[in-house]
């Protein structure tokens, strides 16, 4: 069903971008037809090419879905916004502030469809100007046959979780009764190591009332059992200091463990063939959390927002996000969205498990850099990946790798 759009005076202030938008089917072309640019859906089913189609039997409405290369959209949206010529709405990984001000205010759909407040952002203007489209969390995998090969049991539900040190504990004891050359390996990625982080009890980094960047002994704590676990026993230094492919190690079945994230599950369920994989439960220790990534939804002020707010809108309706979330094999960002997964439904489920366990700090990272990008700050470096390739090295000593972790991402956000 279409929904009737709540009026919000902000989608409509053509005055503040001057109707420089020009070319055709975008924000300022043909308001009959919306440009749509994104990238990726052909992988994930073309979920957001066949709800447009819905939408266009529906209302009459033309979407113009363009499915651009990942590394070429950025570059191709601040071209767009430089020239005065961009498409009526995007999904995004991030969002740039040379055209956040363009952006229309989302805050009702936010509302009425009941996005996750821990997933929302506001801008200055106290606006909700990007919509997560769909959640990527970090998770964990197991090599199943490895682990019942040495008898080693592993958790089926949240009352029995083990910690990091049981976790490890029964690593070591696939690897004495299996071929298992490593016991576990974590991609080397900083949205990976920030979860592993927050098992610790870390606060993460993120910035207090005056803009500092700091974090807890926990996370000192965390850095140095993570550097403990480099060892080339348990994991391989060669992932995180050499760029050796994780996935590629665990493929070749002689890894127990692999620390990575949702977006393995269809690749695995295509391309390994040779063993049983299984997605289980993180350890804790403490805490529960994971990590969290999402793409955006954007829309763009010009003469075709209204009819732009009305197809987001109309897509975030519980039914037909639902729709979406089921073609495209997504984590919703929705409460009370019933996915039907089309396949491997059990290792979805416990990836929306640990979502639900996470709590706030499983979104800190996406709320902090939107809240950046609608600032105009921000920065592109990787402060946790690079200090901490420098501490695993042994280039610096742990307090020197939060020191100038804290350091960067304060002087980035300021």
């Amino acid at each position: 069903m279409r929904k009737k759009l709540i009026p919000i005076a902000t989608v409509f202030s053509l005055a503040l971008t001057g109707c420089a938008f020009g070319g055709e089917s975008g924000a300022g072309g043909d308001p009959g037809t919306l440009r749509f640019w994104l990238s990726g859906d052909g992988n994930q089913g073309g979920g957001f090419a066949a709800m447009a189609k819905e939408y266009t039997k529906e209302t009459g409405v033309e979407i113009d879905v363009v499915d651009i290369p990942y590394d070429d959209l950025r570059t191709k949206l601040r071209n767009a916004a430089q020239a005065g010529d961009l498409p009526a709405l995007a999904r995004v990984p991030s969002v740039d502030p040379l055209w956040a001000d363009s952006l229309l205010d989302l805050t009702g759909t936010a509302e009425r469809n009941k996005v996750k407040a821990d997933l929302l952002a506001k801008s200055s203007k106290g606006q909700v100007n990007a919509l997560p489209t769909d959640l990527t969390a970090v998770g964990l995998f197991i090599n199943k046959s490895l682990f019942d090969k040495a008898g080693v049991p592993y958790p089926k539900s949240a009352e029995d979780q083990w910690t990091w040190d049981e976790f490890t504990a029964s690593l070591k004891k696939v690897q004495q009764a299996t071929d298992a050359k490593y016991g576990m390996v974590m991609d080397g990625s900083s949205h990976r190591l920030r979860s592993f982080l927050y098992q610790y009890g870390s606060n993460g980094f993120g910035p207090d009332a005056g803009g500092a960047y700091a974090a807890n002994p926990e996370t000192t704590t965390g850095l140095e059992r993570f550097k403990a676990l480099n060892d080339d026993k348990m994991m391989p230094r060669s992932v995180w200091l050499s760029g050796d492919d994780a996935n590629a190690l665990f493929k070749s079945g002689r890894v127990a463990a692999y620390y990575s994230g949702v977006w393995q599950i269809t690749d695995f369920s295509q391309n390994i063939k040779d063993f049983e994989w299984k997605s289980v439960l993180m350890p804790k220790q403490p805490v529960r959390a994971t990590n969290l990534g999402t793409n955006y939804v954007v829309g763009y002020d010009g003469p075709a927002a209204e009819k732009t707010a009305e197809f987001i809108d109309w897509l975030y309706t519980p039914e037909n996000y639902r729709k979406l979330c089921e073609i495209s094999g997504f984590l919703p960002v929705e409460d009370g969205i019933d996915v039907k997964y089309a396949a491997n439904k059990e290792a979805f489920d416990v990836y929306n498990d640990e979502i639900a366990s996470s709590g706030p700090i499983g979104s800190l990272q996406m709320r902090t850099e939107l809240t950046d990008a609608y600032r105009g700050k921000g920065s592109t470096d990787d402060p946790i990946k690079d200090e901490t390739v420098k501490y695993l090295n042994g280039d610096q000593d742990v307090r020197t790798t939060v020191a100038a972790i804290e350091k960067k991402f304060t002087e980035a956000g300021r």
